[in-house]
């Protein structure tokens, strides 16, 4: 949504465009910064950060160098971004899926696996989980992008032990589930079941890990 402008404000208070060379192929500053976020997803997701250069970037968008640093002071400042958009995006899903009050709770889990294996084969096994990847990479992070992870992580379990604390309360687990210790569990194992589907190709490995914490959790 665009912000108003008091037409009384003066040009002191106005907000300032960051520095840099603006776009210049016709597209607006929050639409040439949404494609370069969603290219760095895209990449990132395909191959992580040490083989993502910006130069990449810029190739696959067609955006000039100095246009980059318009929007961005870094490929530091890019990737937070790039990961808040993700986390954005993946929070939309989960809570999608996991909020779905037309399923019983565990069923909600299921859906949003099944979703995740859709979109595993829709892409040939080339993109795994943006967070994961990168979490493979810890010694090519910066402690805010280390931090930034765990954060997200922190999240994504909240989630889902929102969804285990219904299924108590639905009779499909025992009320001494611990739900928050479930969660940190499954997403500890989830990032390793979409590693090891990457590796062999296949959805199995991820249906393979929800069939197991299915178990546990009961």
């Amino acid at each position: 949504m665009k912000r108003l402008i008091n037409p009384m404000q003066t040009s002191d208070s106005l907000p300032r465009r960051p520095r840099g060379r603006p776009a210049q192929h016709g597209q607006s500053y929050a639409d040439t910064r949404d494609l370069l976020i969603r290219r760095g997803m895209e990449l990132l997701t395909e191959q992580g950060i040490a083989a993502t250069s910006i130069e990449r970037v810029l190739q696959s968008t067609r955006i000039p160098k100095g246009s980059f640093y318009h929007y961005f002071a870094n490929k530091h400042d890019f990737t937070l971004a790039v990961m808040d958009a993700y986390h954005h995006y993946f929070c939309r899903k989960l809570t999608r899926h996991l909020g779905d009050a037309s399923l019983p709770p565990l069923a909600r889990l299921g859906a949003f696996v099944e979703s995740a294996c859709r979109g595993m084969t829709r892409y040939g096994f080339q993109r795994g989980c943006l967070v994961g990847n990168l979490g493979q990479e810890v010694v090519q992070l910066t402690p805010a992008l280390r931090l930034r992870l765990e954060q997200i992580l922190c999240d994504w379990e909240a989630l889902l032990a929102l969804c285990l604390e219904e299924a108590v309360a639905a009779g499909e687990l025992p009320p001494s589930c611990d739900c928050p210790a479930l969660a940190h569990q499954f997403w500890i194992g989830w990032e390793g079941a979409v590693l090891r589907a990457r590796l062999v190709g296949s959805t199995e490995p991820m249906i393979s890990f929800l069939n197991f914490f299915m178990m546990l959790a009961r």
